[in-house]
Parts: structure tokens; C-alpha cells; sequence
């Protein structure tokens, strides 16, 4: 009852909270694998000693007070790195032009340059049970390509609101790739 009264007072008088008002990215849509490139990007970063899934990492609650403090918008997605966890959301395109805009004690920033990820599209809940069965059939996809080689730790990627019921919720599962380089080659 607590959260779902917070959630409305959260939407109420601070509406970025509820509507995202730019997409960082192009979703993978529910059920599909692909390839796909990200676009460069700055990042904002909270970091926790916890794993991602569990109840008490606050992660959320420390992007939020500093994009609503710094009248940044809320963007989408919301992505995840599990272990350590780390909450991160894309600063849109107006903000990172702002001087006045700079990383705090519990916020850090992270440019990233264009990137090639392999996707899994999910639609459900965003539970610890939801990410490990996408991990695992992405995996199995990409053990099999014979283009592409993993460069990185699998993360989470979350598209809705709290407000948006959980079986219609959309998520994604994402492992940087890279094309594997030919033999000879540079």
C-alpha cells in the first residue's frame, strides 16, 4: 500500500517520473533476437554493493532525486548491470549540453561511443526469473552465431513505467558483441 501510494504522489508532482520524453534507442521487440547498434551515449550511473535484484539497493531512488533536482527528463530505457547492481539512465540530447550539469557523489557520468549489442526482447514482470530465462536463450542464440564474439557482461534494459501493468511491461536482455575478426586480419 505504501509503494502504491508513493508511485502516485511520485506522478503527480513530478511528472517526468511517469512519462520518458525521449527513447535512447529502438526496443527489440518481445520473443525476438537481433543484433543491434546503440548509439553513442552519456550515461548516468548510481552504483550499489548489492546485486541489481536485491530489495535494497536504492538505486532508483538516487537517479531520481538527481535528474529531478537537475530538471533533467526522465529518458528509456532504465538498463542494469546485475553484480555489482548499477542502475543507469541515458541523459537525453539537451541535457548533455548543459554546463551546468555535473556528476555528484552518488551519480556518476559515462560516455559510451556507438556499440553493437545482441538483444533479447521480454515481455513480463521485471523479476531476477524473467532475466535469467532471456540470459540463457540469448546465449544459447549467440554460442551458435559464427559472426559475432561476446565483449561484455550480459545487462538488463527496462522500457515502462511502474505504472504500466506487468504483463505488458517490456524489457530486453543485452550482451555487447563484436564482429570477429577474419584470420590475417588487422
Amino acid at each position: 500500500m505504501k509503494l502504491a501510494i508513493f508511485l502516485v504522489f511520485m506522478s503527480a508532482f513530478f511528472p517526468t517520473f511517469a512519462n520518458a520524453v525521449e527513447d535512447a534507442y529502438l526496443r527489440t521487440a518481445p520473443g525476438v533476437i537481433e543484433i543491434k547498434q546503440l548509439p553513442a551515449a552519456r550515461l548516468l550511473l548510481a552504483e550499489s554493493s548489492n546485486r541489481y535484484f536485491s530489495s535494497n539497493n536504492q538505486l532508483f531512488g538516487k537517479l531520481f532525486r538527481y535528474i529531478s533536482s537537475n530538471q533533467i527528463p526522465m529518458t528509456a530505457p532504465v538498463e542494469a548491470r546485475m553484480d555489482p547492481g548499477v542502475m543507469v539512465f541515458y541523459m537525453d540530447s539537451q541535457s548533455q549540453q548543459r554546463a551546468d550539469v555535473q556528476p555528484s557523489a552518488e551519480v556518476k557520468f559515462q560516455d559510451l561511443p556507438v556499440r553493437l549489442v545482441a538483444a533479447i526482447g521480454i515481455r513480463g514482470s521485471y523479476s531476477e526469473e524473467n532475466y535469467t530465462e532471456a540470459l540463457t536463450k540469448l546465449q544459447t542464440w549467440l554460442a551458435v552465431q559464427t559472426d559475432y564474439e561476446v565483449t561484455g557482461e550480459a545487462y538488463g534494459v527496462y522500457w515502462n513505467s511502474p505504472f504500466v501493468p506487468f504483463f505488458l511491461k517490456q524489457s530486453e536482455v543485452h550482451i555487447p558483441v563484436q564482429l570477429k575478426k577474419s584470420p590475417g586480419a588487422p
